[in-house]
């Protein structure tokens, strides 16, 4: 049995992610206080909420969240989530978990925010097999610019702006899209990363 931790910022409705956790195999927990959400199986960055609020609720658990990432434990990052991995961003004051070298900055296109399904290039990230997720939802105004684009596992463009749909390092993705809400695919891309933990936890 895996422990899912969804760690709520205090802002959005968690219940379809929630929902698409859940498995026999998952228990989920929504969890308040960054510290005891880091006592998990996987921890769960959720999509909903602006940067500075999200930032300022992790920030007196900064260094233990980033040593438990570093020291692998499994995280999802969604959307907000991926870019609270980052350093810091223009969205507002705060400094970013900095798990992946880079900041956020405003989407370059001609209408923000961007709300809507668009392709996904350029992946090869081992949750996405031939054809497993074309095409994702988005709901965003900020994107992440890593410093290595080699922790970029899939791309995606806006009018003239190419970022990253998903980035790894170690047991850590970050996506920019919302796998719940990206249909039957969405929630495929979930249960493989969940997958990708049970074979971790075997391994050890």
């Amino acid at each position: 049995m895996i422990r899912a931790t969804i760690l709520d910022y205090g802002a959005g409705n968690l219940h379809s992610l929630s929902k698409a956790l859940a498995t026999p195999d998952v228990t989920v927990r929504i969890e308040t206080d960054p510290l005891a959400a880091i006592e998990t199986d996987v921890l769960i960055l959720p999509g909903v909420g602006a940067f500075t609020g999200a930032i300022s609720r992790l920030d007196p658990s900064r260094d233990a969240m980033r040593r438990a990432l570093n020291e692998g434990l499994p995280c999802l990052g969604i959307c907000l989530g991926m870019q609270l991995l980052f350093d810091s961003s223009d969205e507002g004051p705060g400094t970013g978990l900095g798990f992946f070298a880079g900041r956020v900055d405003r989407l370059c296109a001609a209408l923000v925010p961007h709300m809507g399904w668009n392709t996904l290039h350029e992946a090869t990230d081992p949750l996405l097999p031939s054809g497993a997720l074309e095409t994702a939802y988005y709901a965003h105004s900020f994107v992440c610019r890593p410093t290595d684009s080699a922790v970029v596992t899939a791309w995606t463009t806006v009018g003239q702006d190419r970022f990253p749909a998903i980035v790894r390092r170690r047991n850590t993705v970050g996506v920019q899209f919302h796998p719940e809400k990206s249909s039957a695919p969405g929630v495929r891309f979930i249960r493989a990363f969940l997958a990708s933990v049970s074979e971790l936890r075997v391994g050890q």
